[in-house]
């Protein structure tokens, strides 16, 4: 784990990936940790290349290597990006590793999760469908309001990312379905309206309805709509820039140092302080 004298060293997987890159140089820049490994998938093209030169810039003494549990022995923490069978490897090899495994992945279903629990009894793991502050600002707001209006307000969550993004909803939508399932009391999958189409019949009360917008390179835009008879709450939330996300993965990075095992949110690393989330730009 961190000592006083020496940064943390983190690992970045699919770091040839909008994300990897962004995390990568977040990183370096950062001067609260020490970028000592990046993975790639077998075959990839990067596969044995200086980090910093595949990224067009000058030699930074990182190798980037197909094998994770090589690169995560050397790390205290392994931020993880990807998709949802890597990312259940990962847990599994950097729990094995003792390393803190901050998870950004989106597309999750309960089989991985259930392995990233399993994986959590091990070593620290910190999960979030979006790794910003206002994101799970906007989280909190929403399980609030939900609690103080009744089912007659209806509740539509409507995202818009780049034409890229292959998983719908997002996973950001679906923590902010959960928190208003969780504000009234109810479980998401009992109420959840996804991919409307042809005649669908009424809208049933109660029930939380998703729509996603996918086109050229929009960041991520999330709206929830809570939309009762004559009136309309709208909650809000703009990433203009992807490196917002890459800062609160490192935050959460650097907050699971020397803690227990377990599994958290980003809920958790804001409960103990909006610091832990502010890393230089």
């Amino acid at each position: 784990m961190s000592t006083s004298h020496v940064l943390p060293g983190i690992v970045i997987t699919g770091v040839s990936g909008r994300m990897g890159r962004m995390l990568a140089a977040t990183v370096a820049a950062s001067g609260k940790a020490r970028l000592v490994g990046a993975v790639e998938r077998k075959g990839h093209g990067w596969i044995g290349q200086d980090l910093g030169q595949a990224l067009g810039g000058g030699a930074n003494g990182v190798t980037v290597t197909d094998d994770p549990l090589e690169a995560f022995a050397k790390a205290q923490a392994v931020i993880d990006f990807t998709a949802p069978a890597a990312t259940v490897d990962f847990a599994a090899l950097a729990a094995q590793a003792r390393a803190v495994h901050v998870i950004g992945t989106t597309g999750l279903e309960p089989e991985h999760l259930a392995k990233i629990k399993a994986a959590a009894r091990h070593a620290v793991i910190v999960r979030a469908g979006n790794m910003s502050l206002g994101v799970n600002l906007l989280v909190r707001l929403t399980r609030k309001v939900a609690e103080a209006l009744d089912a007659d307000w209806d509740i539509e969550i409507v995202e818009a990312h780049h034409r890229m993004k292959v998983d719908a909803p997002s996973g950001t939508a679906l923590m902010l379905g959960q928190a208003a399932a969780e504000g009234r009391g109810v479980t998401l999958d009992e109420v959840r309206d996804s991919g409307r189409d042809g005649i669908t019949g009424a809208r049933e009360r109660g029930h939380i309805g998703f729509a996603a917008i996918r086109g050229g390179d929009i960041v991520g835009e999330h709206d929830v709509i809570f939309a009762g008879e004559g009136e309309r709450i709208v909650l809000r939330h703009v990433a203009t820039d992807r490196a917002r996300f890459a800062r609160g993965a490192l935050g959460a990075a650097l907050w699971g140092q020397d803690r227990e095992p377990g599994e958290d949110g980003l809920m958790d690393v804001l409960t103990d302080g909006q610091d832990a989330l502010v890393v230089p730009r």
